[in-house]
């Protein structure tokens, strides 16, 4: 018993391992994507470029372990995920990085966990939206009502926050749906096909509209494509690699659990690297944001130990 305890216990520590890792990983994608705006990278070259790129490396992956070619319904599963956990994410998240600042956005992206449980209580039948849920969700959703009535972007001037907002949600509506139909389908698929899947499928259409957009990326500058390699290597190839993993072991409200960690990152690393502000309205609204995933995450715990009782009692 105390031996399939520690087990346990050691499996819990790799997946909050990885889970930190990816936050790390999202959460300075956002950070370099300011920057890269500061060099006049096009925002259509960064996510094309950084896709592409984390698609051959995945590719790489893939020639070295051989796996099983994909089946048409896995294929179909990987081009879903490259429209709504991919592409659409990655592009309106990097238009709102260029509305305010890097704190904000990640404050946005913090609400992926609550998008989820919402998705979740329709596609997962383990994971519904209880009220206690709700009430974390409504809370939340007060605080980005009141970052949006304050008007602070974060940024010492410009900005249009109401943009920001709506790029944001939109990216946080369509990420909560990816992760609860991955969730619903893992078990299917091999993680590294999935990852490579999306991205292959993404880099087509992103660099046929990086090329009408803005042509061929010939004007950048060297630190420039360093941001983009960085963007490519630590904020999409890593943090993919993981997402998928973890989507075979853990549910999919726990992957989404990154949330809590990347609007931290991202506000700290902007303020300190940036020179973002930290602004009252964006201060309210992180701490309402924050109590309502606190609020659904204990929610979603207790299930969980209720679930685990009852499966003892049987």
């Amino acid at each position: 018993m105390l031996h399939v305890a520690g087990s346990l216990v050691g499996m819990r520590l790799i997946h909050w391992i990885a889970i930190v890792a990816a936050s790390v990983g999202w959460s300075s994608g956002g950070i370099m994507t300011r920057f890269a705006y500061a060099e006049d990278v096009g925002p259509w070259t960064m996510v094309a470029i950084r896709v592409l790129i984390a698609a051959l490396l995945v590719g790489a992956v893939l020639l070295v372990r051989q796996p099983a070619l994909p089946t048409k319904r896995v294929v179909g599963y990987g081009l879903l995920q490259a429209v709504f956990n991919l592409t659409i994410p990655y592009v309106v998240f990097t238009f709102a990085y260029d509305e305010a600042s890097a704190g904000f956005v990640g404050l946005l992206a913090a609400l992926i966990p609550l998008s989820t449980a919402v998705y979740a209580n329709y596609m997962l039948p383990d994971e519904p939206l209880t009220l206690p849920k709700m009430v974390g969700l409504l809370v939340a959703l007060s605080g980005v009502a009141f970052l949006l009535l304050s008007g602070d972007s974060g940024l010492s001037e410009g900005g249009r926050p109401v943009v920001a907002v709506v790029l944001g949600l939109t990216g946080v509506a369509s990420i909560g749906f990816a992760a609860s139909f991955g969730k619903r389908h893992a078990g299917t698929y091999d993680a590294t096909t999935m990852t490579g899947l999306q991205f292959a499928f993404s880099a087509v259409w992103l660099l046929v509209v990086m090329f009408l957009r803005e042509g061929a990326p010939t004007d950048v500058s060297v630190n420039g494509w360093l941001l983009i390699i960085g963007m490519a290597l630590f904020a999409t190839f890593m943090p993919f690699m993981i997402y998928y993993w973890l989507l075979q072991h853990v549910s999919a409200t726990d992957v989404s659990l990154s949330g809590y960690l990347v609007p931290f990152i991202t506000l700290l690393g902007g303020i300190l690297l940036l020179d973002e502000q930290l602004q009252p309205g964006i201060v309210v609204g992180f701490v309402l944001v924050f109590v309502g995933l606190i609020l659904a995450d204990r929610a979603s715990r207790r299930r969980q130990a209720d679930l685990i009782d009852a499966a003892h009692l049987h």
